[in-house]
């Protein structure tokens, strides 16, 4: 089977996870958390966060550096795009928590990895599905003057936002609320752990952008490369929180979402 390009940088970081334990056990008797379904590469579990199949909620477990919470505006925001797409009849959850810094900005995908296993406490459970969103209070290690990335969907479960990247960007435009440049960035990469472009939500026509995997070439959707790696967020923005064009939709209702 011909493995997706834009999966090879995670395999790495899943063969060190993959040697570890995938459960935890106090000692005393208490119930080992299996972790293995939230250890999955990018795009494994787009069916089950999509529809109700074989999970009917989602849980969101937002871990923020003290200083970096992102606004309620954003979180509220990302719930009203996820009922937009998602089939989840017993709801969407999200909670919040704050955590002391790893100090290990400017990060790299493994680092990030690690302050998740440091830091994670909800797994999938029953007919739960959960996700963990890590609001980092540094850059990513291989940020340019041209291009700074705001986000990542590093594997199947977990999505890292880069808060004080964010906060540049925001100041920058005095014009642009922070809230809406968390919220772009939020929503696009759900959109990645929902599979989208053709990672894990297989394309029902062709709209990957040649130059940048697992991004929409159709101007001005949410799933755009400019949306996660900076680039014109600012233009894309505009007062108006970018939306998935018929494309990328197509894509989510073929397996399985709205």
């Amino acid at each position: 089977m011909k493995i997706p390009k834009i999966i090879l940088p995670f395999l790495l970081l899943l063969l060190i996870i993959g040697c570890s334990k995938d459960s935890t056990d106090s000692g005393n008797g208490t119930p080992r958390v299996d972790k293995s379904a939230n250890l999955k590469a990018l795009g494994a579990s787009a069916n089950e966060l999509l529809s109700d199949a074989k999970f009917t909620s989602l849980t969101i477990e937002v871990v923020y550096v003290t200083g970096f919470k992102p606004t309620d505006v954003a979180l509220n925001n990302l719930s009203e795009f996820l009922l937009e797409h998602i089939f989840k009849p017993d709801g969407v959850k999200i909670t919040t928590r704050a955590v002391a810094s790893s100090n290990k900005a400017p990060f790299s995908i493994e680092e990030i990895a690690q302050v998740e296993a440091d830091e994670r406490s909800v797994y999938n459970a029953g007919d739960e599905i959960a996700v963990f969103l890590y609001v980092a209070d540094g850059s990513n290690e291989n940020d340019e003057d041209n291009k700074l990335v705001l986000g990542s969907a590093f594997r199947n479960t977990s999505i890292v936002l880069y808060g004080k990247t964010i906060e540049k960007i925001a100041n920058n435009s005095p014009s642009t609320a922070k809230s809406d440049v968390e919220s772009a960035v939020l929503n696009h990469e759900f959109g990645h752990l929902f599979g989208l472009v053709d990672v894990g939500s297989p394309m029902q026509v062709d709209h990957e952008d040649p130059e940048s995997q697992a991004h929409c070439n159709v101007s001005g959707c949410l799933m755009t490369a400019n949306i996660e790696f900076g680039g014109s967020i600012i233009d894309m923005i505009d007062n108006n929180i970018p939306e998935l064009e018929d494309l990328c939709i197509n894509d989510l209702v073929a397996n399985g979402g709205r």
